[in-house]
């Protein structure tokens, strides 16, 4: 009986992705640090609240996305072991019922929205609070979701770069300070630049699979040479954003702090023109790096203001 409790355990956890979470997560802290150094605002109460609303609403994301990708991911299970691509495995693999994930990314949802509720008018956050919620809930949960599934329409990513961009940055600072500050524009530009690239990263493996299901993704509908081209591009921009955010304010410490996550985002560049990422072994290190360069763009900013 406890064998099994665990081993339920080990399956939620798998399906919910906590470690995915911090790419939601550290820019939302960013907001709150802004806020607290540029208005020396800060609410713990407020920002537990926000930052749950967060995570719930990246949970109805991946939730909704195991069950609306079943058909692709039993494909890709198929085709590689990458553990950045392909979704989770835990329904193809039988562990359990499609339908509940489904049922849990509506549940989730509906709690994200109650905190919201919570947050503008009971503890009075601001006018804009629930439709900087809204914002992030439609665009997560109709992401993979049907009918509009967005993900589908060639502009998921571009939605993705938004929502773990600017608007966990510009949400937090808003329910704290009930305003949102220029820099955070400028910062948001490289965030959403790096986690737009870990969707289209993660989207190489997963190619013929999307091909065979018709699910008309940015990779998709480009061809694997565009999308290395776009990838390469947007590398470069965001390192550039970076280094030049001392010219918008930013701290010039930065530039220092960013050193290690350029060498890593660099690489990435170097294997991408050799074309590295039709080697399933090289593709899934690279898609794990690409994620570190995401969360380290997050972090140089935080350290930056710390």
């Amino acid at each position: 009986m406890q064998r099994s409790n665990i081993a339920r355990i080990r399956t939620w956890f798998v399906l919910s992705r906590p470690p995915f979470h911090t790419v939601g997560i550290l820019p939302f802290v960013l907001g709150t640090i802004l806020a607290y150094k540029i208005n020396s605002v800060f609410s713990l109460e407020i920002f537990l609240l926000g930052v749950s609303g967060v995570i719930l609403i990246m949970l109805s994301t991946y939730h909704s996305g195991e069950y609306f990708d079943y058909q692709g991911d039993v494909i890709s299970s198929r085709l590689h072991e990458n553990k950045f691509a392909g979704g989770t495995r835990i329904l193809p693999n039988g562990k359990i019922s499609p339908l509940v994930p489904f049922r849990t990314s509506i549940i989730t949802l509906i709690l994200a929205g109650i905190i919201g509720i919570i947050l503008q008018f009971v503890l009075k956050t601001g006018h804009y609070t629930l439709l900087l919620g809204c914002l992030g809930a439609f665009s997560g949960f109709f992401y993979s979701t049907k009918p509009i599934r967005l993900v589908q329409r060639g502009v998921g990513e571009i939605f993705i770069g938004f929502c773990y961009g600017w608007l966990p940055v510009a949400s937090a600072y808003y329910i704290q300070t009930s305003a949102i500050h220029p820099v955070i524009h400028w910062m948001a530009i490289p965030i959403g630049i790096t986690i737009f690239n870990v969707i289209l990263l993660n989207e190489f493996p997963d190619y013929e699979a999307d091909k065979a299901t018709g699910k008309k993704n940015l990779l998709y509908r480009l061809g694997k040479k565009s999308g290395n081209f776009i990838y390469i591009t947007f590398s470069l921009l965001a390192s550039v954003a970076v280094i030049a955010s001392p010219f918008w304010g930013i701290p010039f410490k930065i530039v220092y702090f960013y050193l290690p996550v350029l060498i890593i985002s660099l690489y990435i560049v170097v294997m991408m023109l050799h074309g590295k990422y039709e080697d399933k072994k090289i593709s899934e290190k690279l898609c794990g790096l690409n994620i570190a360069v995401n969360l380290g763009t997050s972090l140089v900013y935080i350290l930056a203001y710390i």
